[in-house]
């Protein structure tokens, strides 16, 4: 990102950018700033877009071979294509890429063995954006609210992302009525968040096992009866629940490993910010539990699905047995 905002601070730019990652609040973000910088944003004659998996990659070369119409720049932006992860004729023709000509990708996934990839990673400027750092995605959040003269302490900004999880477009919407709730009151409280913001299913499952892990039997259960009434589906439920202790497990192992915060957030799958929460929360079970547990969802699983059990029962009963007194395997 830094690199980025620093080509838009000298208006110098590369003639390939690749963007890529699970946030897409970011990707949108730079894809625009791009896109009115690079070429002016009313340049309608020398902007070109494509998006999804069916584009005719003929047209997106016939068009990057153009010359600009009564300007220095032509723009290309080419969305969710899935150009990354499959042969294609781009990787060829990038080498002889005109001067004038930028390529901007927009994708959520890539392969990093592709041709295209290492086209755009030996010539171009390749980012790669799956959220931000804790204190960054922390300033984030004050200075949005700052832009509406509006406070919030950095406890009240935990316990928001904590709610909500860190997806920054999710985010940015509870902001923004939390910006209208407020009205004239000028701190963002505790009691707003409360009675604004939609807690994430997500974050009620992380919920759940820190019940678990404290043995907290009815808050558990609560939380289990707080998305059910939400209509989430047991199976949905059981899915994210066998996710999460998958989640630990190898979080523990790249914990003990010495592995940087950035690193385990990347393998693992989960926010920057929430790495350390996470390992908090992995410190309340044993490894062995931990399989232990996955070994009695699968079996709720199957059993779920062969008719012997109805899930909304599978499931109670397994949050029942986790949090009653886990093993000392």
């Amino acid at each position: 990102m830094n690199t980025i905002d620093e080509h838009i601070k000298k208006n110098e730019f590369s003639n390939m950018y690749l963007l890529f990652g699970k946030e897409d609040y970011l990707k949108i973000t730079y894809r625009n700033k791009l896109r009115k910088t690079i070429i002016s944003p009313d340049d309608s004659m020398n902007y070109s877009y494509f998006e999804g998996k069916d584009i005719d990659e003929t047209a997106v070369i016939s068009m990057a071979g153009t010359v600009p119409f009564f300007s220095e720049r032509r723009l290309i932006v080419v969305e969710n294509s899935g150009l990354f992860k499959r042969q294609n004729e781009l990787s060829e023709f990038l080498s002889s890429l005109p001067e004038t000509t930028f390529l901007v990708f927009v994708e959520q996934e890539v392969d990093k063995r592709s041709k295209l990839y290492k086209a755009v990673q030996k010539s171009g400027t390749v980012v790669e954006l799956n959220g931000l750092e804790e204190k960054d995605l922390k300033l984030w959040v004050a200075t949005y609210l700052h832009q509406s003269q509006k406070k919030i302490t950095e406890q009240n900004i935990m316990y928001m992302l904590n709610k909500t999880g860190a997806d920054m477009q999710n985010l940015k919407n509870e902001l923004d009525k939390l910006i209208s709730y407020s009205a004239s009151e000028d701190v963002i409280t505790r009691e707003m968040i409360d009675e604004i913001c939609v807690a994430q299913t997500e974050g009620k499952i992380f919920e759940m096992i820190d019940a678990i892990g404290m043995r907290n039997q009815d808050r558990a259960l609560q939380l289990y009866y707080d998305l059910l009434a939400v209509r989430e589906k047991p199976m949905s439920i059981l899915f994210l629940l066998i996710r999460h202790f998958n989640i630990l497990i190898q979080l523990k192992e790249l914990a003990n490993e010495g592995a940087a915060n950035g690193v385990i957030a990347s393998k693992v799958g989960v926010p920057p910010f929430a790495v350390r929460k996470y390992i908090g929360q992995a410190k309340n079970f044993k490894n062995s539990e931990i399989r232990d547990c996955l070994e009695q969802c699968a079996e709720v699983e199957q059993q779920v699905k062969t008719g012997l059990l109805l899930d909304q029962i599978g499931v109670e009963l397994l949050i029942i047995a986790f949090s009653r007194g886990r093993g000392s395997k």
